[in-house]
């Protein structure tokens, strides 16, 4: 239910139609037809956002070894099934539900309240209140797929969960309510159109923290600071995971235009799916130029996370820019991509599928990016907010990292992790007639 969002676009709609002198009209359907549209856009849009679970399980799976392909599955169902459990207890009253500022409702249980419309009354912009729980609660689990990434094959699986718990719980809703709440941040100003800072940079944030604090896996870096490559097991399987991501990604940016029930509406929903797609095609092509030029070879994997960061890019703007805008916005991304994978490695921070350099860093140049397009954004304002959310999930990330730390442990043995989590983990392979299993028949 991001509010001011649906108010500032309701608001360019009677503008458009005062400036072509119409009668001032919300929307050209009946108030009852707008409330099914708008419910069916959250619902199709949320659906299109919950299958992008199914494009990070892809991805990851594809990047790591396949020593470790069935505990990153098992991670990425386990994390959006919290994530949902958690959204429904506390999450979605926490961003939402009386924001006095800094945070929301501490109130347990969501429960939807739809009896107006079931009385016959139609509020002007309505929608049906689980369609908007459920379309806010996928934007959850995208948060938490970054991490996920990130600090595979070497993380415990419970002590990732219950991360996973607190980072859904407590630091994303308490950072939304600054924003999409209402919440401080919104009256200074910053815009944030999908989340390319709420979501996407509070992802990488987390991840980082994560990362610094488990530790790189074992023989990533030398102790003279030599780099290791570990090639990922199956390279079509993480495209297919980005073309999935992609997919995903319309209803990610199109569904947060937050209406359906005006042509206006309609309009700005379709600029917002041609400039998505067009900022990720930016970012592919940027990675691969770049690549070719430092590397004098072009990287798959790089051409894939610059697909992401050129997504993560526009997200924070993707309906005010021209369409050639937009190109420039996630082409600079995907390059973004490029030079902050090896400055990473230069830090011997360990991310095991370039979650950072793409969410985190392209989250906030995309996030600066609105002072560009959006007349009404400034960078001061833009950065001042970038700065807040990023402190604000640093400092408790680390704080929650620390105590798994030091009571239940994040780290797995150096024997599990050689040996691979699917077996620690889990008692099985992935692939058990190409791994070890098949040796025992």
């Amino acid at each position: 239910m991001r509010n001011l969002k649906y108010i500032k676009t309701a608001a360019a709609s009677l503008a458009a139609f005062a400036l072509a002198g119409a009668a001032p009209a919300f929307a050209a359907v009946d108030s009852e037809t707008a409330y099914v549209l708008n419910t069916f856009s959250f619902l199709v849009n949320g659906a299109l956002v919950m299958w992008m679970a199914a494009g990070f399980a892809m991805l990851e799976s594809g990047l790591v070894r396949s020593k470790n392909t069935a505990t990153i599955c098992l991670k990425n169902i386990a994390l959006y099934s919290v994530a949902g459990l958690t959204f429904y207890l506390v999450g979605y009253n926490l961003m939402y539900m009386d924001v006095t500022g800094f945070i929301g409702s501490f109130s347990p249980f969501w429960g939807p309240d739809d009896a107006e419309a079931l009385a016959g009354t139609f509020a002007d912009g309505g929608y049906s209140a689980s369609s908007d729980w459920f379309f806010q609660m996928v934007f959850v689990a995208t948060a938490a797929s970054i991490v996920s990434g990130t600090l595979a094959e070497r993380i415990k699986l419970w002590s990732f969960l219950a991360f996973v718990v607190l980072l859904t719980a407590i630091i994303y809703p308490i950072q939304g309510s600054w924003v999409w709440g209402g919440g401080w941040l919104a009256e200074l100003g910053f815009s944030d159109y999908a989340g390319s800072t709420l979501v996407h940079s509070v992802g990488g944030w987390a991840a980082l923290t994560g990362a610094i604090i488990l530790g790189a896996r074992k023989g990533k870096y030398t102790a003279d600071g030599k780099v290791n490559p570990i090639p990922g097991a199956n390279l079509p399987l993480a495209t297919l995971g980005t073309f999935i991501l992609w997919l995903g990604w319309f209803g990610f940016n199109g569904g947060s235009v937050l209406a359906l029930g005006s042509a206006a509406s309609a309009i700005e929903m379709a600029n917002v799916f041609a400039n998505t797609n067009m900022a990720a095609a930016g970012g592919v092509l940027a990675a691969m130029i770049v690549t070719q030029i430092i590397y004098k070879k072009v990287d798959l994997t790089l051409a894939l996370n610059g697909a992401i960061g050129g997504l993560v890019s526009i997200t924070a703007e993707p309906a005010d820019p021209t369409i050639g805008m937009a190109i420039i916005i996630g082409a600079i991304g995907g390059a973004i991509v490029v030079f902050a994978v090896p400055l990473l490695d230069k830090l011997k921070i360990d991310d095991v599928v370039g979650a950072i350099p793409a969410h985190l860093f392209c989250g906030i140049w995309g996030t600066l990016a609105v002072a560009i397009s959006d007349p009404d954004a400034t960078f001061v304002t833009q950065l001042t907010g970038i700065v807040a959310i990023g402190a604000f999930v640093l400092v408790l990330s680390s704080i929650f990292w620390l105590i798994l730390k030091y009571t239940m442990g994040i780290r797995a043995s150096e024997e599990d992790e050689v040996g691979g989590l699917d077996k620690a983990e889990l008692g099985l392979e992935a692939y058990p007639e190409f791994g070890q299993g098949s040796q025992s028949f």
